[in-house]
């Protein structure tokens, strides 16, 4: 979640890692299992294991819809309902490497999965803007979009979740007084908010920063 604090970053880079971690332990623990011991641990093989009632592969049949990748920074420039002041600061960090992330999903029902991007500063990685397209006839729709930063919009299980941080006067950049996390599902021809959530942090821990970013 780069377009958050440093706070929601640093969590959110331990978990993935305990993830990452208990997922290269699942693997080892695995080829252990199936190595050396052959027939002891895992019973017979390919087909003895079927004919005697063995386990069988368990093969998912839930369709998967590859992401059709779109060209994020043309889409947001191209859209009137994004403001002239995101447009304008829309500019390469290095090189050619736009300050945008994208991430692809099933958010609305539709035959090609919907498309989030998150429009960030290059200095501090702080999101200006976060939108949400639909594909419709070959072109994608403006479904959603908020532009009162520090915003960061994820697609969670279908649903579009949007953390907006607060901050109070004198506050730094990377440690906001508070935050909201809004819970929204789509319905018919919209997003309609299913929950909201506020969390206080602790104003005893922090440090010197860059000033809070002006919402206006």
């Amino acid at each position: 979640m780069r377009g958050l604090g440093v706070r929601a970053r640093t969590a959110l880079k331990a978990g993935s890692s305990a993830a990452a971690g208990f997922a290269a332990l699942g693997l080892f623990v695995t080829s252990c299992a199936t190595g050396g011991t052959g027939a002891r641990d895992e019973g017979p093989a390919g087909g003895d294991a079927v004919a005697k009632g063995g386990i069988k592969p368990v093969v998912s049949s839930a369709p998967t819809r590859a992401p059709r990748r779109v060209d994020a920074v043309k889409i947001v420039k191209d859209d009137p309902g994004v403001s002239a002041a995101v447009k304008r600061d829309l500019k390469p960090c290095v090189a050619d490497e736009y300050p945008v992330d994208v991430s692809y999903g099933d958010l609305t029902g539709g035959s090609v999965n919907d498309v989030v991007i998150n429009v960030m500063t290059c200095a501090d990685a702080v999101g200006v803007g976060s939108y949400v397209y639909r594909e419709k006839n070959g072109r994608y729709q403006n479904v959603f979009k908020t532009e009162e930063p520090p915003v960061y919009a994820e697609i969670d299980r279908g649903d579009l979740v949007v953390t907006q941080q607060l901050y109070k006067k004198g506050d730094p950049v990377s440690y906001p007084s508070s935050e909201e996390v809004i819970t929204y599902s789509w319905s018919s021809t919209h997003f309609v908010e299913q929950s909201r959530i506020h969390n206080d942090y602790s104003n005893a821990v922090g440090g010197s920063g860059s000033p809070a970013p002006d919402a206006n």
